[in-house]
């Protein structure tokens, strides 16, 4: 089985249920899992760093939090990883509310920890998606961003 980390990520993500992880996880169980389930070990032991990465920031302890008014520029390895297209993509999400920037620089730093080379729409929906999940009071954005998940004509380049 060829995976990445974003497939132990999306597969965790699926089932963890309504409640999601708990903030302190059983790991050696959701090895087990991981394992039993065909993942290897590498990228379990990544998926969980990600996550561990994803909890450190739950806290929102930014020293300087990206005002509204922010323009975001891409630094030279982010603009490696994710083409035109991506960096649209985000800032569509903040222009229809979904992302604030705060949002968005956790999104970035956690689309940046993933191993892939490449970053595309689909790997920015589902990290969204996770970290959307992962933030109380984010129902109705989790929401949104969920129909534009399974909803591909939702987003048209123009």
């Amino acid at each position: 089985m060829t995976e990445s980390v974003l497939d132990v990520l999306m597969y965790l993500f699926e089932t963890a249920g309504e409640d999601g992880l708990p903030p302190e996880p059983n790991r050696d169980g959701l090895r087990e899992e991981l394992e039993r389930a065909g993942f290897h070990h590498r990228e379990i032991e990544r998926a969980l760093e990600w996550l561990d990465g994803l909890a450190g920031h739950r806290g929102g302890d930014v020293a300087s939090p990206p005002t509204d008014r922010a323009v975001r520029i891409y630094a030279h390895s982010e603009r490696a990883r994710m083409d035109a297209e991506g960096r649209g993509y985000m800032m569509y999400l903040e222009q229809i509310g979904i992302l604030s920037p705060h949002q968005r620089e956790l999104v970035i730093d956690r689309l940046m920890a993933l191993d892939s080379e490449e970053i595309d729409v689909d790997d920015i929906k589902w990290v969204v998606l996770m970290v959307l999940f992962s933030q109380p009071g984010e129902e109705s954005a989790y929401a949104r961003m969920e129909d534009l998940v399974f909803d591909d004509r939702a987003w048209v380049v123009h």
